[in-house]
């Protein structure tokens, strides 16, 4: 038998202690700014959320430190590949802290697990705008200027983890996904097992949240 990933194995160590937890993942193309990786390092560890943070190997420069210290046994830094559907389809994952990359919004989709939006170039500002207003399968993170392309401060990561892990606000958009999930399923089945597919379901459930207002 083929030993699980280390990621899986903290995974399933947090299944067991019921800690639901939430996975961070900026994709491989995005850069987030050095100060904007210390914020939401910060950020994170206020937060008293578990947590899962991918990230790049040159980005563990950037991070403080004595940051696994700070978060043992709370968090997890994982500098590797690793299996992102595997991790959202994962029970204990119940958040998405992402820059709302067309495939990352399509897997937590797919995975019935609600978004907290942090878009950082080009069109994940809209992709950002569609997942939290449109579809209402996610919250947002602004900036402390509310210039769209700012910096995410500290304080607005933590309560934001918070708001989506533990508040009325994440209980709401938890409900909406697994809604949106099933409707997924369903055009799956029906067209193939395709992302264009669920695409054009995306498209679908904006203009069901058009036509309603």
């Amino acid at each position: 038998m083929t030993e699980k990933p280390t990621w899986i194995q903290w995974l399933d160590m947090k299944l067991e202690m019921n800690e639901p937890v939430l996975y961070v993942s900026f994709g491989s193309q995005a850069e987030a700014s050095a100060e904007q990786l210390r914020e939401v390092a910060i950020g994170l560890e206020r937060s008293n959320i578990s947590f899962m943070w991918v990230v790049k190997p040159k980005q563990l420069q950037i991070i403080d430190p004595r940051f696994d210290e700070k978060i043992k046994g709370r968090g997890k830094v994982v500098a590797e590949w690793v299996d992102q559907m595997e991790i959202l389809k994962h029970e204990i994952v119940s958040g998405f802290l992402s820059h709302c990359g067309w495939n990352s919004i399509l897997e937590s989709m797919y995975a019935g697990i609600a978004v907290l939006a942090m878009p950082l170039m080009a069109e994940q500002h809209l992709n950002a705008r569609m997942v939290v207003e449109e579809i209402g399968m996610g919250l947002r993170l602004w900036p402390k200027d509310m210039v769209a392309r700012g910096v995410v401060g500290a304080e607005e990561v933590a309560k934001m983890v918070v708001e989506l892990m533990e508040g009325e606000g994440g209980r709401k958009v938890r409900k909406r996904v697994k809604e949106v999930r099933e409707d997924a399923y369903g055009a799956m089945k029906e067209g193939g097992s395709s992302w264009s597919t669920l695409a054009l379901l995306i498209d679908h459930v904006c203009g069901v949240v058009h036509s309603a207002v």
